[in-house]
C-alpha cells in the first residue's frame, strides 16, 4: 500500500477540506462499513437461532459500496440486488433498525418501508409514492427501485431508469416534469454479482445501454463464485470485463467506459467511482466498474457454509484480503486513525448494532404479544378448559408468532361450533376484525388502487358522425395513438419495427415523423430488455407503451413481467408503481410461432397486471384510452387477424374508453351462454347465426379482460337465464378455459344454475401447424362451435335435437 501518498492523491480532489476533516470522512466511512459487517454477522446468528427465516447479506462488499455511495446523488436511481446493504446504509436510504425489521419480516410499513415484511432481507426499495399513491418529488430523494431475487432480473429496468434521463435531457416537451428529473442529470446505478453476468438479460441490457448511450453505471461485484460454482464454470476467461472489452469506446464508435478496481482498495475505489460517475452523469456515457478481488466471508446465505466448496488457499487469501481488514490497515498506515481509536470505534459499533437488533426484535414481537393477550382473554371467557390451557401455554411462550395466535382462535371456533354464547360471539368478532387486518398485512396492494386506478376511469362511449367512415381496424388504432400522443407528452412507444415503419401492422404509421424519434422509436430484438426498459421509464413518471411484436414472443420476457412488473405494487405495499402498457398481438393466424394464445400461462403468471383481450381494434383503442389515463400496468393483446377488417372510425378516437373488468353481451339468447374472447368471438357469432336457424338461441359473452374478470358478475346472470355454459378459447385444454370456469362456476356460484355439464372448447394440446388447414384442425372452428353447442342441446333434449352423427 502507498499509504500517505494515496491520502495525498485523494486530498488533491478535496482541497477545500482540512486533513482533519478528511480524516473524519474516512473514519465515518469505516464506521458505516464496520456496522454493516456486524449487522451481517448478527443477522446470520438470528437466522440460525430461529428468529428469522432466512438471511442473505452484503459482507465482503462493504468498501466498494462506500465508494459508490459517495458518487450517488439526490435524484439518482439504484437497480441492484441483495448484496448492497452497505451502499444503502451509506447513502441513507435505509437505517439499521429498518435492516433488522426487514430481517424479522415486520409487517409495519413504517418499520420496514421497503416492503412491509413482504420481501426477504436485503431486498431494498425506497418510497416513490405518498400514502395516496401520488408521485413524490423524486429529484429531492435518493431512489432505489424495488429489488427482486432472480439474479440478473434487475438489469432490464436499469436500462429504462437510465434511458429516462436521456429522455428528460433531450426532449424539451418533458421540461415541465420537474418531480422526475432536473435536466436529465440523474445516473442509474446497477449492481450485479459476477456469476449473474452469465444471465442472458445481462448481455441484453449491456448491449442495449451501449446502443442507447445512456447514463447507466453498472457495478459488478466479483468474489469469484456463484454460490458454490467458481468463475471457471461461469465466465469465459473467468473475467467478465476482459471478455467485454469490445464494448470499450474507441475511434470506431460509441460504447462503454470500462473500469477495473480491487474491492479492498479504498482510495482506488473512491477515485474510480468519482471518475466513472462524472463521465456517466455529464456525458451520458454508460460505464462499467468491475470490482475484483472481493470476498464473501459468510458464504452465499444462511443456507450453507462456504467452507464446503472453497479450498484452504482460497479461504486463507480471503481472510487476508477481507476489505474491512485492508481498509483498517491502510487507515493506520496512513495516520488516519490509530489502532486504539479503531478498537474504540468498533466496540461502540458492536454495541449499537446489538441495541438496534434488540429493539427491532422487541418491536416486532410487541404487536403479536398484544394480540395474543386479547385472544387469550377472549378464550378464557369461553370457559372451555382445553382451549384455556392451550392459550395459557402459548402466552407463556417466549416468542409466539401471529400464525400461532390466529391458528389457536380458529381451533377454538371449530371446538365451539355447537355452542351459542356471548363469549364465543366476541371471540369470532375479534377474529373477523383480525382477518381484515391480516389481509392488509399480507395480501393487499396487488394493484396500487389509487384514485387513478383504471377501474375509476370514466366510461365514455365512442361517437360516430352521420357519415362515419369504414376503415381498416389498424386506422382506428392509429387515430387513437395519434390523439394520445398529442394529449400527453409523457406517452412514448418503442419495440421492434415500431419506429420507422410504424409497427408491422401499421398501428403507429406516420407517428414517428409527427412526434419524433424521442417518442416513437425502434429497438433491437431483445424482449426482456424491451419490457424492462418500459418498467424503468414508467417508474420515472413517463407513460411507455412497450411493444412485443407477437404474443408467442412474450414468453421471452415472461420472467421480467412476472418477477418484476407484476409484483412491484405488492412487494412495496403500494409505494412504487410502473404504469407500463405492453402491447402485442396474437391468437389466430397461421403457423406455430404466429398464432399462439398461451393465455393460461399469462394469467397465472401476471397477477398484478391487467390482461386485456379486445375482440377488435375499436375495443383495443378504448382500452388504451382507459389505461393511458390510469396508473397501473397492463398487457393488451390485439387480434392478429383483425388489422384489415373494416370498422367504423369513431369521431373521438382518443377519448372514448372501455372499462376493465366488465363483460359485454354481444348477442342475447335464452338457450345457452357461450363465453369467449379475442378473435374466436367472430366465429362464435357466425355460429350463433346458423344455430338460430336450427332453433337454438345463443347468448354470446365477450369477457374483454381476463384480469380483472367480470367484476359485476354478469356471467352468472346470463347463466341464470340459459342454464347452460360453453367456454370457447384458443388456449390449450385446461388453460384459460379452466380459469374462466373457476370464476363463473365457483367464484360467481354459477354451478347452481346448470341443468347439464358445462363444457369447454379449446385448441388442441399442440401448437397449430402452418396453413389454414392447420388452423381448422387445431383451433375451434365454426363447425366445432356449432356442433359443440348442438350436442349440449341434444344432451338436454334429444327429442328436439337428435344426434348429428
Amino acid at each position: 500500500m502507498k499509504g500517505n501518498q494515496e491520502v495525498g492523491d485523494m486530498m488533491t480532489e478535496q482541497e477545500e477540506l482540512s486533513f482533519d476533516d478528511f480524516k473524519k470522512i474516512i473514519i465515518s466511512d469505516y464506521k458505516i462499513a464496520y456496522e454493516s459487517r456486524q449487522a451481517s454477522l448478527l443477522g446470520r446468528k438470528e437466522v440460525l437461532t430461529g428468529k428469522a427465516k432466512f438471511g442473505i447479506f452484503g459482507d465482503g462488499k462493504e468498501v466498494a459500496q462506500l465508494a459508490m455511495a459517495k458518487a450517488f446523488q439526490a435524484g439518482d436511481w439504484r437497480s441492484g440486488y441483495y448484496r448492497d446493504q452497505t451502499f444503502m446504509l451509506a447513502s441513507g436510504m435505509i437505517t439499521m433498525p429498518e435492516f433488522f425489521a426487514q430481517l424479522y419480516a415486520n409487517t409495519d410499513i413504517d418499520a420496514d418501508p421497503a416492503s412491509g415484511g413482504r420481501q426477504m432481507n436485503c431486498h431494498f426499495a425506497t418510497r416513490t409514492l405518498d400514502e395516496d399513491g401520488e408521485w413524490m418529488d423524486l429529484t429531492s430523494l435518493k431512489n432505489s427501485s424495488a429489488d427482486i431475487s432472480p439474479t440478473g432480473g434487475q438489469m432490464g429496468r436499469l436500462v429504462g431508469l437510465a434511458l429516462a434521463s436521456k429522455m428528460y435531457r433531450n426532449n424539451p416537451v418533458l421540461g415541465n416534469l420537474t418531480k422526475f428529473s432536473l435536466g436529465g442529470n440523474e445516473v442509474a446505478f446497477g449492481t450485479i454479482g459476477n456469476a449473474s453476468t452469465s444471465e442472458g438479460i445481462f448481455f441484453e441490457a449491456i448491449n442495449a445501454a451501449g446502443v442507447l448511450q445512456i447514463p447507466m453505471a453498472i457495478s459488478i461485484w466479483d468474489d469469484a463464485y456463484g454460490i458454490s460454482v467458481p468463475a471457471e464454470f461461469q465466465t469465459t476467461k473467468q473475467d467478465i470485463s476482459e471478455i467485454l472489452k469490445g464494448f470499450q469506446r474507441d475511434e470506431k464508435g460509441e460504447g462503454y467506459e470500462i473500469f477495473k478496481v480491487r474491492g479492498w482498495d479504498y482510495p482506488g475505489l473512491c477515485e474510480t467511482y468519482e471518475k466513472a460517475i462524472k463521465i456517466c452523469r455529464e456525458k451520458h456515457i454508460p460505464v462499467m466498474i468491475h470490482v475484483t478481488e472481493m470476498t464473501q466471508p459468510q458464504g452465499h446465505s444462511t443456507s450453507g457454509s462456504h467452507e464446503r466448496y472453497k479450498n484452504k488457499a482460497r479461504i486463507d487469501w480471503e481472510n487476508e484480503y477481507d476489505c474491512m481488514l485492508q481498509m483498517r490497515k491502510w487507515m493506520i498506515e496512513s495516520a488516519v486513525a490509530t489502532d486504539e481509536e479503531l478498537i474504540e470505534l468498533e466496540n461502540t459499533a458492536k454495541a449499537y448494532i446489538k441495541n438496534c437488533q434488540k429493539k427491532a426484535w422487541s418491536d416486532f414481537n410487541a404487536v403479536t404479544k398484544m394480540e395474543l393477550e386479547v385472544a387469550a382473554d377472549l378464550i378464557e371467557n369461553t370457559g372451555d378448559s382445553k382451549l384455556v390451557a392451550e392459550a395459557r401455554v402459548l402466552v407463556s411462550s417466549a416468542e409466539p408468532s401471529r400464525k400461532d395466535v390466529i391458528s389457536l382462535v380458529r381451533q377454538a371456533a371449530r371446538a365451539l361450533r355447537n355452542e351459542d354464547s356471548e363469549a364465543k360471539d366476541k371471540l369470532l368478532k375479534w377474529y373477523k376484525d383480525q382477518h381484515d387486518s391480516n389481509y392488509d398485512r399480507y395480501n393487499s396492494k396487488l394493484f396500487t388502487e389509487t384514485a387513478q386506478s383504471p377501474l375509476n376511469i370514466e366510461v365514455i362511449a365512442p361517437e360516430y358522425d352521420g357519415e362515419a367512415r369504414m376503415v381498416d381496424g389498424r386506422e382506428v388504432l392509429n387515430a387513437c395513438f395519434d390523439a394520445n400522443f398529442t394529449r400527453d407528452t409523457r406517452v412514448m412507444a418503442f419495440g421492434e419495427d415500431v419506429g420507422a415503419i410504424g409497427d408491422v401492422n401499421q398501428g403507429f404509421a406516420g407517428l414517428q415523423q409527427k412526434f419524433g424519434t424521442m417518442r416513437i422509436f425502434d429497438t433491437g430484438i431483445r424482449e426482456m430488455t424491451i419490457v424492462g426498459q418500459g418498467i424503468g421509464l414508467a417508474m420515472r413518471g413517463l407513460r411507455p407503451i412497450a411493444e412485443i411484436q407477437y404474443l408467442d414472443y412474450l414468453l421471452y420476457a415472461l420472467n421480467i413481467l412476472s418477477d418484476d412488473l407484476a409484483t412491484l405494487s405488492y412487494r412495496t405495499k403500494g409505494r412504487q408503481k410502473a404504469p407500463l402498457i405492453i402491447r402485442t398481438r396474437g391468437h389466430r393466424l397461421e403457423g406455430i410461432w404466429h398464432s399462439g394464445s398461451p393465455m393460461g400461462v399469462i394469467i397465472n403468471s401476471l397477477r398484478g397486471v391487467h390482461v386485456c383481450v379486445p375482440r377488435n381494434m375499436t375495443q383495443a383503442a378504448g382500452m388504451y384510452n382507459t389505461l393511458l389515463r390510469s396508473d397501473e400496468p397492463a398487457l393488451v393483446i390485439e387480434c392478429l387477424n383483425g388489422y384489415r377488417l373494416k370498422e367504423k372510425l369513431p369521431s373521438n378516437p382518443g377519448e372514448f374508453t372501455v372499462p376493465l373488468g366488465k363483460i359485454e353481451v354481444l348477442r342475447e339468447g335464452i338457450d345457452i351462454t357461450v363465453v369467449s374472447y379475442g378473435s374466436t368471438l367472430r366465429i362464435v357469432q357466425e355460429a350463433a347465426d346458423e344455430l338460430d336457424s336450427m332453433g337454438i338461441s345463443v347468448e354470446v359473452v365477450d369477457i374483454q379482460t381476463f384480469l380483472p374478470f367480470d367484476l359485476n358478475k354478469q356471467c352468472v346472470e346470463s347463466l341464470r337465464k340459459t342454464n347452460k355454459l360453453l367456454v370457447v378459447g384458443e388456449d390449450v385444454p385446461g388453460g384459460s378455459s379452466a380459469f374462466l370456469m373457476q370464476q363463473i362456476l365457483e367464484v360467481q356460484n354459477g354451478y347452481q344454475y346448470l341443468d347439464g355439464k358445462p363444457r369447454t372448447l379449446t385448441a388442441k394440446a399442440h401448437r397449430p401447424p402452418y396453413g389454414s388447414d392447420g388452423d381448422y384442425f387445431t383451433k375451434p372452428s365454426l363447425d366445432d362451435i356449432i356442433e359443440a353447442i348442438y350436442e349440449m342441446m341434444n344432451d338436454s333434449n334429444p327429442g328436439k335435437f337428435p344426434g348429428l352423427y
